[in-house]
């Protein structure tokens, strides 16, 4: 791709973003979310697959319904209501419809179906923005219109996407689903703490952002799209395969590494708040994700030669690719647990 398009494309993104972060008015959040959808479409679609093809114009079927709902929601609100900001989002029925339609822009089950489908299609960098940055805009509105929202949607929005996110990746091969039902998982975290202490959203998506990130960048540093691919990853670069899984671990939630710590101050708040149910079936509902955490891990890292895979095995040449963005990730990946107290601190 052209680098001036290229950056283009990227100062959209980034411009869409903040334009969402920065406003109190629907349609100037509407907008921003627009102007990202619009920028990611040719960075989805500059493979020229059909694969790609067809990844661009499911998630361009996709936003446009829920940027419609959006707009629908607001409208809604203010012909009943009278008011415009995202802050007075008073009437039930609007707040319900706006957390449905950004349910379905950031992928909470069960709006789901379209995540894993449209990352399987995209290559490893650009499935890392639909991942992060894209999530960041609609959630950042989530936070925002959660106090008026019902407590009952967002906890079924939660559990469920916690439920879904682990039974949807148990039985998958291909690494980018793996990941898209992964993200779908600890969206359905943040979205259940959302009404109670909002930081913890905050907190959770910075660190869900720096796992992901890792797992992405090393997945990509190897050309690994699937288990059968990992399974060869050892001999090529076996510091990688060490740091990979011990990312893909902290990504289910074992401690010590960073993962835990979103999960356990979680459980930790909806404990306080008189939800034990709730806090038990997320905790186990954890379980279900650490399983296919574990068995990518296992495929790299404990099984030795000779392991038969179909997967054209890569040569082992030096790689030309920068490794100080994924050395920097691996680090916030792995170690953040033990300064969690001054996290805390500085996000409350």
């Amino acid at each position: 791709m052209n680098p001036y398009v290229l950056t283009i494309l990227l100062s959209s993104l980034g411009l869409g973003t903040t334009l969402t972060f920065a406003s109190s008015h629907w349609l100037l959040a509407w907008m921003g979310l627009e102007i990202n959808t619009l920028a990611i479409m040719p960075l989805m679609a500059r493979q020229h697959h059909p694969r790609a093809v067809e990844a661009a114009t499911k998630y361009f079927l996709t936003q446009a319904t829920a940027a419609a709902m959006i707009l629908f929601a607001a409208t809604t609100n203010a012909w009943l209501v009278g008011e415009w900001s995202i802050n007075d989002m008073s009437h039930p029925v609007a707040s319900s419809m706006i957390i449905a339609a950004l349910a379905l822009k950031i992928g909470l089950a069960p709006m789901h179906f379209w995540l894993p489908e449209v990352l399987q299609g995209l290559d490893l960098v650009t499935g890392l923005i639909l991942s992060t940055w894209q999530k960041l805009a609609p959630l950042a509105l989530i936070i925002q219109v959660a106090p008026t929202t019902s407590p009952l949607m967002l906890t079924l929005l939660g559990v469920l996407s916690t439920l879904v996110g682990g039974w949807g990746g148990l039985n998958q091969t291909q690494t980018r689903k793996i990941l898209a039902y992964s993200s779908i998982a600890h969206m359905g975290w943040m979205i259940i703490i959302s009404q109670y202490a909002p930081y913890l959203t905050l907190l959770a998506l910075g660190m869900y952002v720096f796992m992901t990130t890792t797992a992405f960048l090393s997945l990509k540093m190897t050309s690994a799209t699937n288990i059968g691919t990992m399974s060869t990853m050892w001999s090529k670069a076996p510091i990688l395969v060490s740091t990979t899984a011990l990312a893909l671990l902290s990504l289910g939630g074992l401690p010590p590494l960073t993962g835990f710590m979103p999960k356990w101050l979680i459980l930790q708040e909806m404990a306080k708040q008189q939800l034990p149910l709730t806090a038990t079936i997320m905790a186990l509902a954890a379980l279900l994700s650490l399983y296919f955490y574990l068995r990518l891990c296992y495929a790299m890292a404990l099984t030795v030669s000779p392991s038969t895979t179909n997967a054209t095995t890569p040569w082992r040449t030096r790689t030309t690719q920068s490794t100080a963005t994924l050395a920097l990730f691996t680090i916030a990946t792995l170690g953040l647990l033990p300064i969690a107290p001054a996290v805390v601190t500085l996000v409350t």
